[in-house]
């Protein structure tokens, strides 16, 4: 081994975001002193042609490595002066890289904002607050009669004594400038770390099981536990969520709440805003990079107190780590399904347990793998079993709609109830998870359909826009006025979509107001806040809408939720899809009756007499679920069993083929017997985007034999022949098979 007295003792050790299982070894910096240097700071190293941004995993001596000392090239920069990753934050990075078996590089960058990512400074900009001066204490609103703008911002700073920050007062510019200037407020500097958790609203009356609830979880802070908080819609989880996190607050400690959908973080702002009077962020993908860097940070640095995320806020980095809270655990939103495919709920509980702290569970109905841990006394059962308030459980009707006559799916028994509940001004909410105006056109003459050229997928009808979408890879064109075989006219749309319903809704209720909420209807940013506002100031009869209406809505005047087609989640080659329709009808039907308004449930089905609905609509969701999971328990499927999934696709039909039998005979080689192996079978959608699919499912009870294999498998797939013809990934508990 060579060696070179002008070269430091020590080699750092660094993470690349490249899709390589290793670590890269390069020199310090020169001109960088190498005992500044700290594992989790970021450093700029030169990588091939160009310079990559990676992390500093390890330092270590000289002499303790095996390595051509002459090969080494030298980092370019260090380019923090303190780690922004601790310790406890790489542990679980290098815990979930290896859980999830995906390249630890991609998996550390994974867990930085955009700006860290590409090596911009990660520092926070000055922040500014305001006070209240002497004078501005004891100053008389009506005193500003003449200046109403200036009236109601000395109100709003009276309701905060102890100050506010220039971010949460946007409109107020003018009337600061001239508050300022009649000194009756000041302006500070926000100090690093400094708020005080002082509640500004006062937490509502806990009902007993409310009460037992919270007792039971502020009892584990401190310590790592997982409860699973089961409360039917309309509960009060949220209010259990916010007496906890006030008990953390006082203990001047962070908290983590993630939820499913971007959708639902606005409405939960606003009430935790109104709550606490503490600094809170939120991140999620519809926030610009800088905001999302700036949220980071203040957690990071202990600025912040709260934070409300989706999915990619997890990994954020905590001063002073306190509790987890996921909203919606069951939500299959949670499961990342690109890329670092890891499970936000799973790795949750292994970041409590490395920082010995809560995570709470909440979900009206669980996830079968949370019922599961429930039963083995893993985590700690709370339940909620009545609505808040005087609001009773709505009343179930199945539908029997065979034979009868339809409107654009809307049955006549439907439509007359439909009539009764908006005579009473009352409003109606109907959900079909399918968007477009059909999914299909088909001609008359001769049978065309509107397939994708791409994909083993229809082309769906958008008529608005008048154009065909594939739903799977994008592509898109012209809606056609002939049929492109045989030249007829007559092209019809075949099936149901939102935007259809849309339209039959306005000639059968021409004066009602209805508002479809989908991808389409809420791209523009605003546009669904906008809706929600309508809704629930009335201004909405109907509410037309795809699966962003089941999650954590509340509408208040909303009497009869009606679900259009339930049938297609009855028959599905995906064993999950008995539970997720069985949680979608639960979560839908909780949109209805709240309050002193009872509420009734319509689901239209040609299945009447399926077993499924029966248990769930006259038992529930835990008897359904304690069925489900016996019948999952007899075929050995999880939880009771553990999976893989291995994709590959490539842009024919042979290639991923024949490289899945390559895989198979490896895995024989390695196999101890202890994991079934399935497959290869193409895909449910064996080609998408042009790219023919195929995938190869391991199975195992024993969790640490699936892993084994895994390990000893993956690193020979490179090594395989056509290994370079095609693309493949590995899902490790996929939460669906497709």
């Amino acid at each position: 081994m060579a060696k070179c007295d002008a070269h430091p003792k020590l080699i750092l050790q660094i993470a690349l975001p490249v899709p390589l299982d290793r670590l890269f070894d390069y020199w310090p910096p020169e001109q960088h002193a190498p005992q500044t240097i700290k594992p989790g700071m970021r450093v700029k190293v030169p990588f091939g042609k160009y310079s990559k941004i990676g992390v500093v995993l390890r330092l270590i001596n000289t002499d303790d490595c095996r390595i051509d000392l002459k090969r080494l090239k030298w980092a370019e920069q260090i380019l923090d002066t303190e780690p922004l990753l601790s310790g406890k934050d790489l542990q679980l990075l290098q815990w979930a890289s290896r859980y999830y078996h995906h390249p630890l590089g991609e998996v550390l960058l994974t867990a930085f904002p955009i700006n860290l990512r590409q090596g911009k400074p990660a520092i926070l900009p000055v922040e500014i607050s305001y006070m209240l001066t002497e004078q501005g204490q004891l100053a008389q609103a009506a005193e500003l009669k003449r200046a109403p703008k200036q009236q109601a911002l000395l109100s709003l700073m009276q309701d905060h004594p102890r100050g506010m920050p220039q971010t949460a007062l946007p409109e107020h510019k003018s009337a600061l400038k001239s508050l300022l200037e009649k000194g009756l407020i000041r302006e500070s500097v926000i100090q690093t770390g400094a708020y005080n958790p002082i509640n500004s609203g006062k937490p509502l009356s806990a009902n007993p099981e409310q009460r037992q609830a919270i007792d039971a979880v502020i009892d584990t802070l401190g310590r790592f536990s997982v409860s699973l908080l089961q409360g039917v819609t309309g509960s009060g989880k949220t209010e259990v969520y916010m007496q906890v996190i006030a008990q953390a607050l006082q203990r001047q400690l962070q908290v983590l709440v993630l939820l499913p959908e971007i959708t639902l973080t606005p409405q939960l702002e606003a009430r935790f805003r109104q709550r606490f009077n503490v600094p809170i962020v939120c991140f999620h993908s519809k926030l610009n990079e800088t905001q999302r860097l700036h949220a980071w940070l203040k957690m990071q640095q202990g600025q912040a107190a709260i934070m409300l995320g989706t999915r990619s806020a997890l990994f954020t980095p905590l001063k002073k780590p306190g509790l987890i809270i996921l909203d919606e655990e069951h939500d299959s939103s949670f499961k990342q399904q690109e890329g670092f495919r890891f499970s936000a709920r799973d790795v949750a509980i292994s970041r409590s347990k490395m920082l010995n702290i809560p995570v709470l569970l909440g979900s009206a109905t669980p996830s079968f793998e949370s019922l599961f841990n429930v039963a083995r006394q893993r985590y700690q059962l709370l339940t909620l079993t009545n609505r808040a308030g005087n609001a009773t459980d709505p009343a179930f009707q199945l539908l029997d709609i065979r034979n009868k006559p339809m409107q654009s799916g809307l049955s006549e028994p439907l439509l007359a109830v439909m009539h009764d509940i908006l005579a009473d001004n009352q409003q109606v909410l109907l959900f079909l998870n399918r968007r477009g105006f059909a999914p299909v056109q088909i001609c008359h003459g001769c049978g065309w359909v509107s397939r994708c050229g791409h994909c083993d997928a229809n082309m769906v009808i958008h008529a608005t826009e008048q154009r065909l979408r594939c739903h799977h890879c994008g592509s898109e064109q012209p809606l056609p006025k002939r049929c492109p075989a045989c030249k007829n006219a007559e092209l019809q749309p075949l099936g149901l979509g939102t935007e259809r319903i849309e339209h039959t809704l306005s000639e059968i209720f021409p004066d009602k107001s209805i508002i479809r909420l989908d991808k389409d209807t809420t791209q523009r940013k605003g546009s669904l806040e906008g809706y929600l506002e309508q809704i629930h100031a009335g201004q909405a009869d109907i509410i037309l809408g795809t699966q962003m209406l089941a999650k954590g809505h509340h509408f208040p005047d909303v009497t009869l939720v009606a679900l259009l087609d339930i049938d297609s989640g009855l028959f599905s080659v995906d064993f999950h899809a008995a539970e997720k329709l069985a949680q979608m009808i639960v979560q839908v039907a909780g949109r209805a009756g709240r309050a002193d308004k009872p509420g009734r449930v319509i689901l239209q089905t040609r299945q009447p007499q399926h077993p499924l609905l029966s248990c769930l609509l006259n038992q529930g969701y835990q008897a359904f679920a304690s069925m489900a999971l016996q019948e999952r328990k007899q075929a050995g499927l999880p939880p009771y069993s553990h999976q893989a999934l291995l994709r590959v696709h490539a842009k024919d039909a042979h290639t991923p083929q024949q490289f899945l039998q390559n895989v198979l005979q490896t895995i024989q080689s390695l196999n101890s017997g202890k994991t079934q192996v399935l497959g290869p079978v193409p895909a449910p959608m064996a080609r998408r985007a042009g790219q023919f699919r195929f995938q190869l499912l391991l199975q195992s009870t024993q969790r640490k034999e699936l892993h084994h294999l895994l390990d000893t498998l993956l690193p020979q797939l490179a090594q395989l022949k056509l290994a370079n013809q095609v693309r493949w990934s590995v899902d490790v508990d996929p939460v669906d098979l497709y």
